[in-house]
């Protein structure tokens, strides 16, 4: 049984470092290379920017996509709250925890949508300032998005331990 814990916090702490330690890697090694990475050398000057603009449109295509999975996931939860809290049937926490998990799954899917529109955004011709951004944009995201997740697990695991 100790041993099972063990493995199980050696799982939870080895999704959180892992992730952690590449992007400190990536920005270590941006930081001590002192070259720009750039695609603006290897392509010309129209090329490039029809690309960027190609690009900057499909990342604002991908960040409206994650506002609309968001904002139709909260307005479904307070539609489904609003007439669960009128009919008043059934246990109410199970209802709340019903609709948390469901607001869980389209945030985590909202935010996998913002993270590719970062990615494009940056992947164009990419500084290392605009590197270690995306670095730290991405870390906060996939954090956050890591714990969306355990959370929703947990929700799940408690709603099935339930039933």
């Amino acid at each position: 049984m100790e041993e099972r814990q063990r493995e199980k916090l050696t799982e939870s702490w080895t999704g959180v470092l892992l992730p952690l330690g590449l992007i400190f890697g990536l920005v270590l090694l941006l930081r001590f290379s002192g070259k720009a990475i750039s695609a603006g050398s290897l392509m010309g000057g129209p090329a490039e920017a029809w690309l960027k603009l190609l690009v900057g449109y499909v990342a604002a295509g991908a960040e409206i996509i994650a506002a609309f999975v968001v904002g139709a996931a909260a307005v479904q939860g307070f539609y489904s709250y609003t007439r669960d809290l009128l009919r008043s049937t059934g246990s109410a926490s199970t209802a709340t925890e019903n609709i948390r998990l469901k607001l869980g799954r389209a945030l985590a899917l909202g935010l996998e949508f913002t993270i590719a529109s970062d990615i494009l955004r940056t992947a164009v011709a990419p500084t290392p300032g605009d590197i270690m951004n995306l670095g730290a944009i991405v870390l906060l995201r996939t954090l956050l998005n890591y714990f969306l997740e355990r959370e929703i697990r947990a929700g799940e695991k408690g709603r099935a331990d339930g039933i």
